[in-house]
């Protein structure tokens, strides 16, 4: 569905009908106003808008101003990075609030930070738009802005920006209007974090290829004991991938920025859709779980003796191929659906991959005992 929507999303929240300049900003009623970063995908810019910002809009009225800028469109990135520029900042996550020259990240710091600061800035007389590269060049001047209320509902942002209405009723709150409809390119979404989705790229195609070379060595080869002498990296790559998905459970379920490492933009991933199962299970918990249900297959394939040591190693094997399989979709949506690919994830996948491979042989040969003595029984009865 295409949007209805030009590629710059900008939203004024509050009553816009005011004139917007400096020199204005100063006469009546102290105003505060502020400069969200948004990701239409990002859950944690949804419940930020819908739980902390909204109700402050309702509760102060034209007192507290906020502009929307959705970095997934040209202008909206533009204008983000020249914000992280402005600040020292390599990279953060969104929700990213700017208010005067205080930036806030994440939907923790917004919320506990946020509403104290514009109490702060109402008593001292208002604060203005932040001092952002490039913002001033899209705001709509008093001109415009007067234009717009002769032709437009009082809460309606003003035409000459060509933007979104915030409402279309006076009586409603204004929105920021977020919605899940994009209807860029794969290619577009891959130049968001090209390194990142470059990496993402190969280490899918190595897992594709190892998946395959699996099911290969599975078929023909003869299979070989878990008592080998490469048995003691199953366990240790269960501790890996477990504390990986610990750490991505923490960032998900208690909603904070991750640490990323130099490639990749983990906390886009993160923010977005498909960092929970059916909108309800983080990844990170379900990793979690996954790696100790691996773990304790390989106790029971390493530690048991005859028909429990064979069903051990099957279920060994048949969970590291689902989690494979779910891994490779993982990664095939970070650089082609997200546009951004996060480092640990690929860490996650990799570690589940080198699982799958070392556990071939011992399921190889546990089905084919498990298949001779399932044939022994059938034919003593």
């Amino acid at each position: 569905m295409k949007r209805n929507i030009i590629p710059f999303t900008l939203l004024l929240i509050g009553l816009l009908v005011l004139p917007i300049s400096s020199a204005q900003a100063q006469s009546g009623p102290p105003v505060v106003r502020a400069v969200l970063f948004y990701s239409p995908t990002c859950g944690h810019c949804q419940k930020v808008i819908s739980e902390t910002l909204l109700p402050m809009v309702d509760h102060y009225g034209d007192q507290l101003q906020i502009i929307g800028l959705d970095i997934t469109q040209p202008k909206g990135w533009e204008l983000f990075v020249a914000a992280l520029q402005k600040f020292g900042m390599d990279r953060t996550a969104v929700p990213f609030l700017v208010v005067d020259n205080i930036c806030l990240v994440g939907s923790v710091e917004i919320p506990e930070r946020f509403p104290g600061l514009v109490e702060g800035y109402l008593a001292q007389g208002g604060v203005d738009w932040p001092d952002l590269p490039g913002l001033a060049d899209i705001l709509p001047t008093p001109a415009e802005t007067a234009a717009a209320t002769r032709t437009a509902s009082p809460l309606a942002t003003p035409a000459p920006v060509s933007v979104t209405p915030a409402s279309s009723s006076p009586s409603s709150a204004p929105a920021f209007g977020l919605t899940d409809d994009d209807d860029s390119t794969w290619r577009e979404r891959f130049v968001y974090d090209p390194a990142g989705n470059t990496l993402a790229v190969i280490v899918l195609a190595g897992m594709i290829g190892s998946l395959a070379w699996a099911f290969i060595q599975f078929k023909n080869a003869k299979g070989r004991s878990l008592k080998d002498e490469w048995n003691w990296a199953i366990p240790l790559l269960c501790v890996i991938g477990s504390a990986v998905a610990a750490y991505l459970a923490y960032v998900e379920t208690a909603e904070v920025t991750a640490v990323c490492g130099p490639v990749g933009d983990c906390n886009t991933v993160q923010q977005s859709e498909y960092a929970s199962l059916f909108g309800v299970l983080p990844i990170g918990v379900l990793g979690l779980v996954g790696y100790a249900a691996i773990a304790a297959a390989w106790l029971v394939a390493r530690y048991a003796d005859g028909r429990l040591a064979s069903l051990g190693n099957i279920a060994l094997f048949g969970m590291t191929v689902i989690g494979t399989l779910f891994s490779i979709y993982l990664t095939f949506l970070e650089p082609f659906v997200i546009g951004a690919t996060c480092a640990w994830c690929l860490t996650s996948a990799l570690v589940m991959t080198g699982l799958m491979l070392l556990s071939v042989g011992p399921g190889r040969l546990a089905l084919k005992e498990f298949t001779a003595n399932a044939e022994a029984v059938s034919a003593i009865t």
